[in-house]
Formats: structure tokens, sequence, C-alpha cells
């Protein structure tokens, strides 16, 4: 699929931008793998994928614990969307492949 590979993302957040790196594969319409940021990696959770457009959410404890909910859409080598931070709202994304 499009996204399978590794990717490097820049998140927009109320701290300023956060860099992570995301690591998956495609099994169907299913999303697996991880992402790493500054507390290291942690398993990525409820990954679909439906053509160009994926989804997922990933736990963080650091600066504080929460949920992020990742949606975007992979054109080529390059990948935008939005993410909700938790009880911060929503934010957007972007990266390219690594």
């Amino acid at each position: 699929m499009a996204i399978d590979g590794d990717w490097n993302l820049t998140i927009n957040t109320p701290m300023g931008q956060q860099t992570a790196t995301l690591s998956v594969k495609t099994e169907g319409g299913k999303l697996t793998g991880t992402m790493s940021a500054m507390a290291g990696a942690q398993n990525i959770e409820n990954g679909t994928v439906d053509g160009d457009n994926v989804g997922w959410t990933t736990d963080i404890v650091v600066p504080m614990p929460m949920t992020l909910a990742f949606k975007g859409v992979v054109s080529g080598d390059a990948i935008d969307g939005s993410v909700t931070l938790g009880a911060f709202g929503e934010s957007t994304f972007s990266g390219s492949r690594a």
C-alpha cells in the first residue's frame, strides 16, 4: 500500500512543532506499526487504511499522558492530515517518506 514504510512526521502542538518517526505496514484495511518520538517508541492502535486515507491512535506519556488520534491522506511520498491532541483539541501534521 501507499503508506507502507518509514515516515518523518511534524506535528503542530500547543508546545510548538514536535517530530516523530512512523514505521508502518498494511494488511488489508489494517495499519500496524510504531511511532517514535521524544518518549520512545509506542505501538499504534486502531490503524485503518482505505485507499490513500489512513488513521491511527497512539498513547503518549510525555509531556503528559494522552491519546493522539491521527487522520491523514497519503500522496506519493507525502502525508498530511489532522491530529486530535487529547484535551488540547485538534491540530495538523505533515510528513515525508524517510
